[in-house]
């Protein structure tokens, strides 16, 4: 299973770097969860999630992670999201997710902990 999720994980990146909504609401569970960040709004299955991502819609990003640890069925990783503003220039979040899967390997909740200190323009 921690290959499994590790892909995910990795696969989860990538889309969010294309801004691909769609693709990243496809790897959550229909009942799953979002929490980002921890403290803010958690949307409630696959359409409330979709409709938090449509706000990377067609982004300019790049991630990189700089460490993932999966076992039994969680993941928690620290990465680091850069975000091309255009002429506003870059922004960078570094960011600790949590991860729960469920049996078919979707993403049943995910936690994201970053905040305002978190959040570096380039």
């Amino acid at each position: 299973m921690a290959e499994q999720i590790t892909q995910t994980v990795n696969r989860y990146l990538e889309l969010v770097a294309k801004g691909d909504a769609d693709g990243v609401a496809d790897l959550y569970a229909d009942d799953a969860t979002v929490e980002d960040p921890v403290g803010g709004e958690v949307h409630i299955g696959r359409t409330a999630i979709r409709g938090f991502y449509n706000a990377i819609e067609n982004a300019k990003a790049q991630t990189e992670v700089v460490t993932l640890r999966a076992l039994g069925n969680e993941a928690a990783y620290f990465w680091a999201l850069t975000i091309d503003l255009g002429d506003a220039g870059r922004m960078r979040i570094e960011i600790i997710s949590v991860m729960t899967f469920d049996d078919e390997g979707k993403i049943a909740s995910m936690k994201a902990y970053w905040g305002p200190e978190n959040v570096t323009q380039l």
